[in-house]
């Protein structure tokens, strides 16, 4: 067990989805903007959400500020916000059951 109370696989595992999926999202929001600099088709804003839910929080934050993507859309920094704190509400209840 982890010091967390996570098995050391559990926590190995999900640090690879955070890292993967960070890495994809932060693509994702390069791409988009890139599209949106070019006028092109863009990437909906619930796949952006989707993939900042899923894991992908860090790359998400990362994207935004490296790209300077979305940065102006107050609605989209708040959703955003939102969804990171639920997903650290909902890591958090995890731990705390994996603890007990």
């Amino acid at each position: 067990m982890h010091r967390l109370g996570l098995p050391a696989h559990v926590t190995v595992a999900v640090m690879g989805a955070y890292a993967l999926t960070s890495l994809i999202t932060f693509v994702v929001f390069g791409f988009d903007k890139h599209r949106a600099a070019k006028k092109g088709r863009r990437v909906p804003e619930r796949t952006l959400f989707g993939l900042t839910f899923a894991f992908g929080f860090p790359g998400a934050i990362a994207g935004m500020l490296v790209f300077r993507h979305k940065t102006r859309k107050r609605p989209f920094i708040v959703k955003t916000a939102l969804i990171i704190v639920a997903h650290l509400v909902l890591v958090a209840m995890v731990v705390r059951a994996f603890s007990s």
